[in-house]
């Protein structure tokens, strides 16, 4: 039947981040994401291939893929405790302060309607927070992917 898919809602989707410093595979979700942008396209690079026997149509070849995951969220912490939301904590004072060949952690993404996890290596610049007289503080981060995408199946 034409037509029969149903469009997913923007709230199930799932983000964590793996702390690198665990000892075990240990992922942290990261807490209260108010929206996000996959851009599968950032960072591409291409060939101009157009030559005169293209008879005026351009060509090109890509030479570079890459993506960026642009995270935005509320800060959060613990109500009881004041601590930050493990997730944003990481991002925040562990791998963002990373440099060089520490600079690369893994997140993964998904859908909560999936049976799948996208796993990327990657790097994270921190973005902006700040908030006015009646907003809540915002959060933010931009992920830039490392290499290909992978997958791991969800477990449970």
């Amino acid at each position: 039947m034409a037509g029969s898919g149903r469009p997913i809602d923007a709230r199930g989707w799932l983000f964590e981040v793996e702390d690198a410093d665990a000892g075990t595979e240990t992922w942290l979700t990261i807490g209260g994401t108010t929206s996000f942008t996959h851009n599968p396209g950032e960072n591409e690079e291409t060939a101009d291939t157009t030559a005169f026997d293209s008879d005026g149509q351009y060509e090109q070849d890509v030479m570079q893929r890459g993506a960026t995951l642009e995270i935005q969220a509320q800060y959060r912490v613990d109500k009881a405790t004041g601590v930050q939301d493990p997730g944003q904590a990481y991002v925040d004072h562990a791998w963002a302060q990373r440099l060089g060949v520490d600079s690369r952690n893994r997140v993964r993404w998904r859908h909560k309607s999936q049976t799948a996890w996208v796993v990327w290596d990657a790097t994270v610049t921190p973005g902006e927070q700040g908030g006015g007289t009646n907003d809540k503080t915002s959060w933010s981060c931009t992920v830039t992917r490392c290499g290909p995408a992978s997958a791991m199946a969800v477990a449970g």
